[in-house]
């Protein structure tokens, strides 16, 4: 069985099928219709609810997707819906707000407004625009134009907040502690399938060791689409989310060591900190709700050839610590990727941290995204360009595409051209031209082949352009010049 608060109440589930959603839940087993299903693929934020998870200072607030969160990751956190805000016959000071500035109409997704409203209110003390619009970045609306929302969302900050989820908190903290300390294994079961949640990584190789074909949850917002979107139906999930230990950001001497776990939120100061090109690529990976679960491990694992990370992560020289077992390895991040959705694996192993190089002198990186939309949309390509340049030559290369190849794959050709050459506009157009033999792409929905390849190329000249420029920005201090790196 599984526990957590509902609300405030604490809630008990057990006998379900593991791959029952939060949303279908809530719906179909509470009837609290509050949250609604528009896409059944977090693009849209209708189903948005908030966890609410014990911090280092109080509650943590989260705005997750319910329709690709599972339900058996509930365990030990708060789950806040859309009926829990009103007090008594007074509504909220977010639902208020709304009701004030006219930011409803049809009202279809107002209740996932409201909850993205509700979470950054609680985790901020002032409004700024900039960081709603973002924190609103994963709701749609066909009505309103979005403008009264922001207004509101800007106004829900004018009275002082003292809600009454502020006055029960050290209640709220003491039943989440009592639940994650309770001794005894996490397991759902139901129409002969399980979820295991366990909290540390020994319980994690042994369960895997038990259960070899089952599949890792982390994040969910990729494994949960087979489910609402392919109605595919797993026999055993196992939950990584409670495992601590994976969730850690450590700075190293020399590398950033991230556990799998860790989601995109939790991770995007430090790397953004050692690598700040890489600040816009976060924030397009998706909205705020699925960043707050979204892994990189997860990332990673799911071997993808169209995720964003693991470019970046071959371009930087990254590593992966693999276990199985009592036994651990360590492998470069380019060795995992074999062929499409196919990986280095063995049976029972898993991606326990990912270590990730601090820069070196003298380089320069830079990532750029190709997508239809500029925010919240999957990559027709990806490149990430890691240079060393001494003197005015390049002395190492490493340049690394998602999107164009069934694995994320380094353009070898490519770097072959630009080692050892001064580092001008010449050698990038040759660079340019030896790039069309790392890459064969495909045409489909996202790109046709000749775009992605045509595109492709034309990123290193904008890597050469946008270096070149900051070199005249170091020497013109006086030079009003801005590098800009949004594409769509």
């Amino acid at each position: 069985m599984i526990t957590f608060l509902l609300n405030q109440q604490e809630h008990v589930v057990e006998n379900i099928d593991p791959n029952t959603t939060v949303l279908d839940y809530l719906r179909e087993h509470l009837q609290k219709t509050g949250s609604k299903e528009g896409c059944a693929s977090g693009d849209c934020g209708a189903c948005t609810v908030v966890i609410g998870h014990a911090g280092n200072v109080g509650i943590e607030y989260s705005a997750i997707n319910a329709c690709i969160t599972l339900l058996g990751s509930l365990h030990g956190k708060q789950l806040i819906t859309i009926e829990d805000l009103k007090d008594g016959e007074c509504l909220h000071p977010v639902q208020q707000a709304m009701v004030d500035c006219h930011g409803s109409q049809c009202g279809f997704c107002t209740p996932g407004f409201v909850m993205s409203m509700f979470a950054y209110r609680k985790n901020n003390e002032q409004a700024d625009r900039q960081s709603i619009i973002e924190a609103l970045g994963g709701n749609l609306c066909r009505c309103t134009g979005y403008r009264p929302i922001v207004d509101a969302a800007v106004q829900m900050f004018e009275p002082p907040l003292r809600d009454q989820f502020d006055q029960t908190e050290l209640a709220v903290l003491a039943s989440l502690n009592a639940i994650n300390e309770a001794d005894g294994a996490v397991k759902l079961t139901g129409n002969s399938k399980h979820f295991f949640s366990p909290s540390t990584v020994k319980e994690l190789a042994d369960l895997l060791l038990e259960y070899p074909e089952a599949r890792l949850v982390a994040g969910g917002t990729d494994l949960s689409l087979e489910i609402t979107q392919f109605l595919r139906s797993f026999d055993c999930l196992i939950y990584i989310g409670r495992i601590e230990e994976m969730k850690t950001v450590v700075q190293m001497d020399d590398e950033l060591d991230i556990g799998a776990a860790a989601s995109y939120g939790s991770t995007k100061d430090a790397l953004v900190a050692l690598y700040p090109d890489l600040h816009e690529l976060i924030d397009r990976l998706g909205s705020k709700q699925i960043r707050n679960q979204g892994t990189i491990g997860g990332n990673v694992g799911n071997a993808s050839p169209i995720g964003d990370m693991p470019p970046v992560l071959i371009a930087l020289g990254a590593k992966l610590v693999l276990r199985k077992g009592d036994v651990s390895r360590v492998i470069g991040i380019e060795n995992y990727f074999v062929s499409y959705k196919k990986t280095s694996l063995e049976t029972s192993e898993f991606i326990e941290r990912i270590i990730v190089p601090k820069p070196q002198a003298d380089s320069v990186f830079r990532v750029y995204k190709i997508s239809k939309r500029l925010e919240d949309d999957i990559s027709s390509s990806c490149g990430a360009f890691n240079i060393n340049i001494v003197a005015g030559k390049v002395k190492k290369a490493t340049i690394a595409f998602g999107g164009m190849a069934e694995i994320p794959k380094r353009a070898s050709h490519c770097e072959q051209a630009l080692i050892g050459k001064n580092w001008t506009d010449v050698t990038i157009a040759e660079a340019m031209d030896a790039m069309d033999k790392d890459f064969t792409p495909i045409s489909d929905f996202r790109s046709s082949a000749t775009y992605r390849l045509s595109s492709s190329r034309n990123l290193l000249r904008r890597l050469y352009l946008d270096y070149e420029q900051g070199e005249k920005s170091d020497r013109e201090p006086s030079s009003n010049l801005l590098r800009v790196t949004q594409y769509a």
